[in-house]
């Protein structure tokens, strides 16, 4: 034994160590306790959970941590009944609210021994942080930016974010290319991460990338498969959120189980329960396109043929008519022309009678006005070299001149 654990008041480190694990197990209030937490660097070997428990404060600092153990036998009934009310299996990144009892143990320390979990207060955790996402979105006027986009009709081009190689990815691929009508589509993969700390960030290095080439897609889907290890704390992001509700394209999601739900599901264009369910979207949309062209064109047949025969009808109406409008016509033109021979006869003769009218007036006129009449009123003519003579200072001694009486005729001479 060494000389100086002879001394008193002095103690080997294996026998501290026992003393401090008796201080610890006798202590009733740190014995079967609920406490709240987030687990961190979580991993199972040989059936055991390890991982450590933290507390951080609003700035995001560690502010407490504590190794924490589930022993293979309560680890999988804790898991069952964990994944049995969230949908989630137990991982890194949760708030917890969990029992056990410290222990202290000579070789690895301090140690919290995990009984119990309670999953209303992770379930509750999780409504809180995507009720504060969507509130702020909403704020921010954002919201329901992406459910306002216009689907095409018939989405083709489907631009993909997704794990390569994920089972959900390949059954989304077979039940879109499987489809029993033959429709095409054209898909490309955009690959990210789907789970973990790393989801957000990848998730919108895609979205980057889509967006450079908007034009060239009709919209985007994001599909995840769920499985025992499903792990989505990634997308109940702000940021990711905010690059989905503000994105140019419609975005549908399949994220999960149908009982799993994100924050992208409330704010993307279309949410469906899976990423198979996505796939059968896509196809119903061709499928109800290709009803609405045939409907239309069985429109337009019968349209067609019911217009043909209502004009082929109609025509006949009109060359059953033709005779009766054509005998019709000449009747109503000749009354026309019967009216106009009459007006005309009528006008002709108002003209004739007003010019006989007027010659007779003329005449009378004349026949006062003639020099018979004149002469038998007393009156003479004198005329000299053939013309009447009118200024009697124009005649000059000498000049012969003739006067016309009412009978004969008188030569004379002036002096």
């Amino acid at each position: 034994m060494d000389a100086a654990a002879q001394r008193p008041g002095v103690m080997s480190l294996s026998l501290y160590t026992q003393w401090v694990s008796y201080a610890v197990s006798t202590r009733p209030e740190i014995q079967g306790v609920w406490v709240t937490a987030e687990f961190s660097d979580l991993r199972v070997n040989g059936g055991h959970c390890y991982v450590e428990l933290i507390e951080k404060n609003a700035n995001g600092q560690t502010v407490a941590k504590m190794r924490a153990t589930i022993w293979a036998g309560k680890f999988q009934e804790l898991r069952r009944k964990f994944h049995g009310a969230t949908g989630r299996d137990i991982a890194t990144g949760l708030k917890v609210m969990v029992r056990g009892t410290a222990a202290y143990h000579s070789l690895y320390g301090m140690a919290f021994n995990i009984t119990d979990i309670d999953p209303s207060y992770t379930l509750g955790d999780m409504e809180r942080l995507r009720r504060e996402i969507l509130m702020r979105l909403h704020t921010e006027g954002v919201l329901g930016l992406n459910k306002g986009l216009r689907m095409p009709p018939a989405p083709q081009r489907i631009a993909i974010i997704s794990a390569e190689g994920a089972a959900g990815y390949g059954d989304f691929m077979n039940q879109l290319t499987s489809n029993r009508e033959g429709f095409r589509f054209y898909p490309k993969l955009f690959p990210a991460v789907m789970q973990g700390d790393r989801t957000s960030q990848s998730v919108r290095a895609a979205l980057t990338e889509i967006a450079m080439t908007r034009d060239e897609w009709d919209c985007v889907a994001i599909i995840r498969g769920g499985g025992a290890t499903t792990d989505l704390n990634g997308f109940d992001d702000y940021d990711l959120a905010r690059a989905v509700a503000t994105f140019p394209l419609p975005v549908v999601v399949g994220i999960g189980h149908e009982r799993d739900r994100t924050v992208l599901d409330e704010i993307a264009h279309t949410r469906m329960k899976t990423p198979t369910a996505v796939a059968a979207f896509f196809i119903d949309a061709l499928r109800d396109a290709l009803a609405r062209v045939t409907g239309m064109v069985d429109w337009i047949a019968r349209y067609s043929s019911e217009r043909l025969a209502g004009e082929a009808r109609r025509l006949a109406n009109c060359e059953a008519m033709i005779p009766a409008l054509v005998q019709m016509r000449f009747s109503t033109e000749h009354q026309k022309l019967d009216n106009l021979k009459r007006l005309l006869r009528m006008a002709s003769e108002g003209c004739v009678k007003h010019a006989m009218n007027r010659l007779d007036n003329l005449a009378g006129l004349l026949d006062v006005l003639s020099p018979e009449n004149t002469l038998r009123r007393g009156y003479s003519i004198t005329r000299i070299n053939g013309r009447a003579a009118t200024d009697a200072s124009l005649l000059k001694p000498g000049d012969e001149v003739t006067t016309r009486l009412c009978h004969g005729e008188v030569k004379s001479r002036i002096l």
